[in-house]
């Protein structure tokens, strides 16, 4: 049965005694959460199912959702199957869970397909109603900086929020953006104190202030020529000189020009109106991916997206319904109780101020020692899983104790510590007590983490061409991309002629405003010209077992050029055609070198050393994890592949947990079922012992007593009512001894019980500790080159004036 319209149904409720499932149904009213919900547990305890659950609740009952996906495990949304067919699965199951399990990946395709057939039947679930969520609600997968998925435009445009938007609104806006590119290019900017971050903050402010909206390149090009002249009560000048303008615009630039960022600029805007609601007017999931980001990068995504969500939210009308939910998996690093990243800020504005719009936020995390309390006392739902540690459950009940709603956080602190998988507590602030259950069964197929050829497959449909993105010309005013050297007027006649150079070699003169000119020695004002060598080399570094093939140019210049040309002694620039000339820029002379520069087979000689040289020197370093088979990217760091090893490590965890947690649930159960069978024996001997102690006071010997006292009574009488009352007695007392040995049964089995627990938690920590020790063990790769992979792709004779 579906859920009530306006609630969604988490799971069924759970037997407190015998942790068995009930048939009644857990029903959270989907306006509770515009009062916000928090879901915690442990590696292991189900809290990425239990949110994938929600999310499916919600689009189903019409509540579009936005959610932040930092882990890659929400993608699994879209694998929902109305066929259960194992022709449906087999593309997405994992080829490493089925050779752990010693079959091929079709059968192991065949199980799964059983497995989620008999799941969805064991809650009265279906294929009508897998297929009634791919048809009510639109779900999309997108990767900003990244062609996996959708693109996502991040800074395509920096558009002035809608009239009406408050001065505060806008100023939230800018700071996050602001914020959140200077982390890019690694400047922490405090919002008062830096420079960089007021002048940034000034010039979009003031082109928001005139309505004009601005590009990346533009705010580039706005910084080495702003248009102000104050910034405060300081002039421009003085506040910020010129020359370091340069330098943050050269860093900004540097930015753009990154072929990668291209990828930044590709796909829709970043606007929660059209993300939250298809064309044809369904609701949308819209999951922004960010597990293929660094981390900087997923504070730029994660900030300039809650910030537009804040500006969107505040221009609507209020209301006590839910009108969307922003959920977010992994919230660890973006709300800590002590640092201040940029995400922070708006996170806590939504918890704050999203009630009234109807807008609720829901975070996941594994640790609640890791979000500021600020966070946590914010929310009015709680879903509570297992924990891992005792300082976990301490900030938890902290957090529940400071948020609205009274609750015995010694009683639920009992509950908590006993929770095992897919077990969760539910406390909410309206009042009601408690409820301990198990979540159902999830309609999408939870694989684990998508990787990144499966979302380009499952977004193959929606992908949008990225568009050209060039870098900013910051010494002109143009959008420049490389061009062909500009030719002066014809030399004069009079010049002397330049030596002879063999044939095919190209020819050129040094641009002096070339940016390393000044590393050669040239002279821009010399009218003598002497002989250099440039060289261009493309590289391709293979490695076949690391999935790498980089490719990278290695640019060199040779000066002064001798007979025989020493490989080592280039020296290595970036140059471009606009660097060099067709003509010189002055007449003059020339010298001529040592090296036969008319002798094609010099140039080949140098060729070859070259070759020789970077085949035996050049290497790339990538980061190798071998206890888990993962290798980094080039241009990946240290941070962000560790964080990709503990990512890949905690998906191994958890499967080798749920097995131990499998293994021992039997046990536990079994010892469970027997502890349940001796509490009910204790309760009925000791109800017989109430009994024969109430009958042996009603006829003890003290009222045989008084009736032979009272001579009412023959001898026999009384003799036999005595031996009557000392048999009563020996009843009793046989009764008490049974009772005796039952509540020892009782207690043998609970201490049963709590050892297996702790066998289960001792495995559990050692399976942690050992993941976390393979996570860590990360070693350098020098990557080098094979002779075939070097190609020189040009040698030119440049003129350089000295």
């Amino acid at each position: 049965m579906p859920a009530p319209a306006g609630h969604l149904e988490l799971g069924a409720r759970l037997d407190p005694l015998t942790r068995a499932r009930t048939a009644e149904p857990v029903h959270l009213r989907a306006s509770d959460l515009t009062t916000h919900g928090v879901i915690v547990g442990m590696t292991g305890s189900g809290k990425t199912g239990l949110g994938i659950v929600a999310i499916e609740e919600a689009l189903l009952q019409g509540i579009p959702v936005l959610a932040i996906d930092p882990k890659g495990d929400l993608g699994n949304l879209l694998l929902t199957f109305p066929d259960l067919s194992p022709a449906q699965f087999e593309p997405w199951v994992n080829p490493g869970d089925a050779e752990r399990k010693g079959v091929t990946v079709a059968a192991y395709a065949e199980q799964q397909a059983a497995k989620w057939r008999d799941g969805l039947q064991g809650w009265g679930l279906g294929a009508e109603r897998v297929r009634a969520l791919r048809e009510r609600a639109d779900l999309v997968i997108y990767t900003p900086g990244s062609s996996a998925g959708v693109g996502l435009d991040v800074v395509g445009s920096l558009t002035p929020p809608a009239e009406g938007v408050d001065a505060e609104t806008r100023a939230d806006e800018i700071e996050g953006f602001v914020t959140s590119l200077l982390g890019l290019v690694g400047i922490e900017a405090d919002p008062i104190a830096s420079r960089e971050h007021i002048l940034l903050s000034s010039l979009i402010g003031h082109a928001w202030a005139q309505g004009r909206a601005l590009d990346l390149p533009g705010l580039v090009l706005q910084v080495t020529d702003p248009p102000l002249r104050k910034l405060g009560v300081f002039e421009l000048d003085t506040f910020f000189p010129a020359r370091d303008r340069m330098a943050l615009a050269m860093r900004l630039n540097g930015l753009i020009a990154a072929p990668s960022f291209a990828t930044w600029t590709q796909g829709p805007p970043l606007d929660p109106a059209t993300l939250l609601r298809a064309p044809d007017g369904r609701p949308r999931c819209a999951i922004v991916s960010l597990a293929h980001l660094s981390d900087a990068e997923r504070q730029f995504v994660v900030t300039l997206l809650l910030s537009r969500t804040i500006t969107w939210m505040r221009g609507l009308p209020g209301t006590s319904d839910l009108r969307a939910l922003v959920y977010m998996d992994e919230v660890f690093g973006y709300v800590p109780p002590t640092a201040a990243p940029p995400s922070k800020k708006p996170i806590l504005t939504l918890l704050k101020q999203a009630r009234a719009f109807g807008v609720g936020m829901v975070l996941s995390t594994q640790n609640p020692v890791d979000v500021d309390y600020k966070a946590l006392s914010n929310a009015g739902t709680w879903m509570i899983g297992r924990l891992q540690t005792e300082r976990d459950k301490a900030r938890l009940m902290d957090g529940l104790s400071s948020a609205a709603g009274g609750v015995d956080t010694n009683a639920l602190g009992e509950t908590i510590s006993g929770l095992g998988a897919r077990e969760f507590v539910l406390h909410t602030t309206r009042g009601a007590p408690p409820a301990l259950f198990t979540t159902r069964w999830a309609l999408s197929y939870l694989r684990g983490p998508l990787t990144r050829d499966q979302i380009q497959r499952l977004m193959a449909d929606r992908m949008e061409k990225a568009p050209a993105h060039p870098g900013v010309d910051v010494v002109g005013s143009s959008v420049a991309a490389p061009s062909a050297p500009t030719s002066p007027p014809p030399a004069d006649d009079a010049l002397l002629a330049p030596p002879t150079v063999a044939a095919g070699v190209p020819v050129y003169h040094l641009d002096p405003a070339a940016p390393w000119s000044g590393s050669i020695g040239a002279n821009p004002t010399s009218d003598r010209y002497e002989a250099a060598v440039v060289a261009r080399v493309q590289l391709l570094f293979d490695e076949t077992k690391a999935d790498l093939r980089h490719q990278e140019e290695w640019e060199a210049v040779f000066f002064p050029l001798e007979r025989v040309v020493d490989p080592t002694s280039g020296l290595q620039v970036d140059y471009d055609a606009r660097d060099l000339r067709e003509r010189p820029v002055r007449a003059g002379s020339y010298v001529a070198p040592e090296a036969p520069l008319d002798e094609r087979r010099w140039f080949s000689e140098l060729e070859a050393a070259l070759k020789e040289h970077l085949y035996r020197n050049r290497q790339v370093e990538v980061l190798v994890n071998r206890e888990l088979k993962l290798y980094s990217r080039v241009d990946e760091d240290r941070a962000a592949f560790a964080a990709r090893c503990h990512d890949a490590a905690e998906t191994e965890e958890d499967a080798e947990a749920a097995r131990i947690r499998d293994r021992m649930e039997k046990r536990m159960d079994s010892v469970r079922q027997a502890l349940a069978k001796a509490e009910d024996r204790v309760e009925e001997l000791q109800e017989t012992a109430r009994h024969r102690r109430s009958q042996e006071v009603l006829s003890g010997v003290g009222s045989v007593l008084s009736a032979f006292l009272g001579g009412k009574r023959t001898t026999r009488s009384i003799a036999t009512e005595l031996r009557r009352a000392s048999s009563r007695r020996g009843s009793t007392a046989g009764a008490v001894q049974r009772l005796d040995s039952a509540e020892n049964r009782a207690q043998e089995k609970e201490s049963e019980l709590e050892a297996l627990e702790a066998e289960l938690a001792d495995e559990l920590l050692e399976i942690d500790r050992r993941w976390a020790q393979r996570a860590a063990a990360i070693e350098t790769l020098q990557v080098g080159l094979e002779k075939s992979d070097i190609h020189v792709a040009e040698v030119a004779v440049v003129w350089v004036p000295r």
